[in-house]
């Protein structure tokens, strides 16, 4: 065909359709643009990167646009995304502002930065018109929460914290089965992991000011975000050991680092997420006897460090011949009148009392599985969130299970900073006569990072 019939039957609109590759049509089990949920990622660093890289093995999802404030993790990003979509268009920014300034109108943020920049940058996004799945802690203080939840419901955004144990199979089984249909009868006490935080505590280390990097491969003041500035130190940059910013007062929190994953599971599986706990009993000796706390409704919390010691003596009980309350990490386990149920990262299966409280187990698993493998019913969190983002029902973890289970481990972090124990009201959302804790409820954010 000569150039000037193409031109003329295009102009004209006669198809040519082997001229339009089956992709484009939805095609070979291929998912049509048209159809493809559009995605920009902020904070593309270690678990960022891992969300990204599932993300990216999905047929509806497209990236457009990455974003860190460091190099290295910015350009691994993009060179994901570039590799998924068979081109090199994938925008990468060091500035979020510059990102949402070209693609504002995805359709949905994942944010995977570090703690203190989760609330201000969910809050950005959703403002913005984006869906949102942040990695936990969704908050840092309970100021946080109340506006993440306003947003939340104000754009009407569907918005998942990254609690990705509430969906997987095992945890699935504990409430959608053995709770729902009351096996364990009355629900007495819950317990949950509470990691290694008090071995080390909030503390905003001192370290020698060093060189400032180039800005295009970390951005110090981006980096550091709504938090309250500091001479830079790259022992800050990194996570972990002690003293990078997973153990530092500004930039994260103590008890509820932890608790994000496993307090937030147990108020979930005991249909408290909706609410917090009205009494917090501070403990005299937090390693052995863990912390406890109240729901109005008579449920008693038990937060342990150590799910296999048996060093564990709260409530007066010996140590000794004491149980393992679960062996290995983030673990929770539900104490009912018939007997108990308990689970943990690397259970294949939960462990129960009795073998009729896990009754129908490999079915409920082999179910699951198969309709996974129709796209019917996930067991995966992401996947969840893309499915919600499609039917714009609420998924497992809103905003309201986030902040809500984020002011239990905030308040526990708070008595621990003023050495008492304290009484909630989950209605008002203060403390009961005590306006030295009240004022703890938020915390000062760094301008021009302020959200409100």
């Amino acid at each position: 065909m000569k150039r000037r019939s193409f031109l003329k039957k295009a102009a004209a609109g006669i198809a040519l359709p082997w001229l339009v590759p089956g992709s484009a049509l939805g095609l070979d089990g291929e998912v049509a643009p048209s159809n493809r949920l559009v995605g920009i990622a902020i904070g593309t660093g270690g678990r960022g990167g891992g969300d990204l890289q599932w993300l990216l093995g999905e047929k509806d999802v497209q990236f457009v646009g990455v974003c860190d404030v460091q190099r290295g993790n910015r350009e691994r990003a993009k060179k994901m995304v570039d590799e998924k979509n068979g081109n090199t268009d994938c925008a990468a920014f060091r500035d979020f502002r510059e990102l949402l300034a070209k693609h504002g109108k995805a359709d949905f943020a994942l944010i995977a930065t570090g703690d203190r920049w989760h609330t201000p940058m969910s809050v950005h996004c959703m403002r913005a018109g984006m869906d949102v799945y942040c990695e936990k802690p969704g908050t840092l203080t309970i100021a946080e929460g109340q506006l993440l939840v306003k947003v939340e419901k104000e754009k009407k955004r569907i918005f998942q914290t990254g609690a990705q144990r509430v969906s997987e199979t095992p945890f699935r089984f504990m409430k959608d089965v053995v709770i729902k249909e009351g096996r364990l009868g009355k629900i007495h006490t819950a317990w949950s992991h509470l990691g290694y935080m008090s071995e080390h505590p909030r503390v905003n280390a001192v370290r020698p000011e060093e060189p400032l990097p180039d800005k295009e491969d970390l951005d110090w003041d981006l980096w550091i975000g709504p938090a309250p500035m500091r001479p830079y130190n790259r022992e800050f940059v990194r996570a972990w050991p002690v003293p990078g910013w997973y153990t530092q007062l500004d930039f994260a929190a103590s008890i509820a680092q932890w608790g994000s994953h496993t307090i937030l599971q147990a108020q979930h599986d005991m249909g408290l997420a909706d609410t917090s706990p009205v009494e917090y009993e501070l403990p005299k000796d937090i390693q052995r006897e863990g912390f406890i706390v109240r729901f109005a409704n008579g449920l008693k919390l038990i937060a342990i460090e150590d799910g296999t010691a048996v060093r564990f003596a709260g409530g007066g009980r010996s140590a000794e011949g004491l149980k393992d309350i679960w062996k290995g990490s983030c673990g929770v386990k539900y104490d009912g009148d018939n007997g108990w149920i308990a689970c943990a990262d690397g259970y294949g299966r939960p462990e129960a009392s009795s073998p009729e409280i896990m009754q129908g187990f490999d079915d409920f698993a082999k179910e699951v599985k198969a309709l996974r493998q129709q796209g019917l019913t996930p067991s995966n969190h992401l996947r969840e969130f893309l499915d919600c983002m499609k039917t714009r029902k609420a998924p497992r973890t809103p905003a309201t299970t986030a902040h809500r289970s984020m002011t239990t481990n905030l308040i526990m972090d708070i008595c621990l900073d003023l050495k008492k124990s304290l009484k909630w009201d989950p209605v008002k959302e203060v403390f009961i006569n005590d306006d030295e804790a009240n004022k703890l409820r938020a915390r000062k954010m760094r301008e021009p990072f302020a959200v409100a």
